[in-house]
């Protein structure tokens, strides 16, 4: 039986469009994790805030906030993921998840769903790729924010145990996070988990945090509160595999064939 796995949730106030103390403070935030963790999330642009300012504040897969993922993910020996503006060899702009592991691999997810609200749009070009990391035997789908409205992009092919967003998702909309969050575990069959900030950014919007670690169940593991914690939480295997054993409604799951731009 695969190991259950001990997933840590940041849910920090951050600086905006300030790098370095971000970097600072979720770093500080890591201390006394190393031998208690398998993965650390963080949440959407945690080095930024939820900026459309990408040209400015776009850092390459070379660049600071890149190493320092490498190097905090070998110090404490675990897995480190969450998004930031980054900026590729052709010039354009992501919201990028970044997967950082201990022997210094990197894999990343650029955000599929852009925020029009926000004209996410003009600002970086969406991604047409999902991402699937392996972790301890588990498999893991990693998200951000908006995508957390989509369902068929979120849909559970059979390939993955976690489904993981990280987001910047303002408080006026707190209870369509909480309620899509439970019904994206639902109807997937899996854990979720949604790590999310606190504060205010420069835009002025408010953020009240409602981070969570959800069963398949849609039954509420850890978080759901607002303010600046870390809390870690342990995902059972064996529950898990006994309740898609016992209730295998994915048998039952539509066929269907997803497209992107890029197909």
């Amino acid at each position: 039986m695969t190991a259950n796995l001990r997933v840590t949730m940041i849910q920090p106030d951050l600086a905006w469009q300030d790098p370095g103390v971000n970097r600072r403070n979720l770093a500080a935030h890591f201390r006394g994790l190393a031998g208690h963790t398998d993965l650390i999330v963080l949440p959407e642009m945690f080095t930024t805030g939820f900026s459309m300012d990408a040209e400015s504040l776009a850092e390459t897969m070379d660049g600071a906030t890149i190493g320092w993922l490498r190097e905090e993910a070998a110090a404490v020996g675990c897995a480190i993921t969450g998004s930031l503006i980054v900026r590729d060899d052709s010039g354009r702009h992501y919201n990028r998840l970044v997967w950082a592991t201990p022997d210094g691999g990197i894999a990343h997810y650029d955000k599929r769903h852009l925020f029009r609200m926000a004209r996410e749009q003009e600002h970086y070009a969406a991604g047409s790729r999902r991402l699937l990391v392996e972790i301890k035997g588990w498999r893991v789908c990693p998200m951000v924010c908006y995508d957390l409205r989509f369902p068929v992009w979120s849909r559970n092919r059979g390939d993955y145990d976690v489904l993981l967003y990280v987001a910047n998702w303002p408080a006026r909309r707190r209870a369509a996070w909480s309620a899509l969050l439970r019904a994206r575990a639902i109807e997937n069959l899996c854990y979720v988990v949604g790590v999310n900030r606190v504060g205010k950014d420069g835009n002025g919007a408010t953020y009240l945090g409602d981070s969570a670690a959800l069963d398949f169940l849609g039954q509420t593991l850890g978080g759901d509160r607002g303010g600046d914690f870390v809390e870690t939480v342990v995902l059972d295997r064996e529950s898990l595999a006994t309740f898609r054993r016992d209730f295998p409604a994915h048998l039952d799951a539509d066929e269907f064939e997803l497209r992107t731009d890029a197909s």
